[in-house]
């Protein structure tokens, strides 16, 4: 289990960004964070994957502090997806993968028989185990984040942190990047907590949803319950009506227009 307990955050120039945040993300759950434009999604995330420390309050994992973990050990519990990954020099997909690798490695010591089986095993998760010899610049949007969620695979199997995982992919890639996630989810028991824009893909996807607005929490719990059209008038200021849609029989999110 992740904790974020009473966790406030703020840039040493800047005002708090996070303000007093408290939730729970339970093992094998999906969890989804909701919010505008500067509500705090993004940073949250670096302060739940140790990347910033927090001002106020604590983020734990299995009752450990985060900030009392070493890197190395905090990465092989949490991986974090980024929204963009870009490389430097052209590595070939299974070499990216293998990166995941490095936490679990001791000091010059170089990947072998059973790390390249754990990034094989981590491509064919996902789908890509095809494009292994492939440049990682030539493959499309949608097999780069495959790729991507592989490495992370790779790192740490307890726990994703993804950041936008859909933005920029088309209708087509975020139906995929969607199921794969939920797959991973069923089969591998793998614990999910991503941000995004996509009130649809989060019903589709989430258990539970956290709404962020201008570093508070508006609502968390059960996706049914918080998704309301109530909470979207109050979270981005747009009418919309909310109902469980007949063929796919989930939640669905249809704005109407500007309050």
């Amino acid at each position: 289990m992740l904790r974020v307990d009473n966790v406030s955050f703020a840039y040493p120039t800047r005002d708090l960004v996070l303000r007093d945040v408290t939730f729970e993300a339970g093992r094998g759950s999906v969890l989804g964070l909701l919010g505008p434009n500067g509500a705090g999604k993004t940073t949250l995330l670096r302060v739940m994957a140790g990347i910033r420390a927090p001002t106020r309050g604590r983020v734990t994992i299995e009752n450990a502090d985060v900030r009392g973990l070493t890197r190395r050990e905090l990465a092989r519990r949490i991986a974090v997806v980024p929204q963009e990954t870009h490389s430097t020099f052209d590595f070939t997909v299974l070499d990216i993968v293998l990166m995941g690798r490095y936490p679990h490695l001791g000091a010059f010591e170089l990947e072998g028989a059973a790390d390249l089986a754990i990034a094989r095993d981590a491509l064919a998760a996902v789908g890509a185990a095809h494009l292994e010899s492939r440049l990682f610049g030539t493959l499309s949007g949608g097999e780069k984040q495959r790729v991507v969620i592989a490495g992370a695979l790779a790192q740490a199997s307890e726990m994703l942190l993804l950041d936008e995982p859909t933005a920029s992919l088309d209708l087509a890639f975020q139906l995929e990047i969607g199921a794969l996630l939920q797959r991973l989810n069923a089969e591998r028991r793998v614990t999910l907590v991503l941000s995004t824009h996509d009130l649809n893909f989060a019903a589709a996807l989430c258990h539970e949803i956290v709404l962020l607005k201008e570093g508070r929490i508006l609502a968390r719990g059960r996706t049914a319950d918080v998704l309301t059209a109530a909470n979207v008038r109050a979270l981005y200021g747009v009418e919309a009506e909310v109902q469980v849609h007949p063929r796919a029989g989930r939640l669905m999110v249809v704005p109407l227009g500007r309050t």
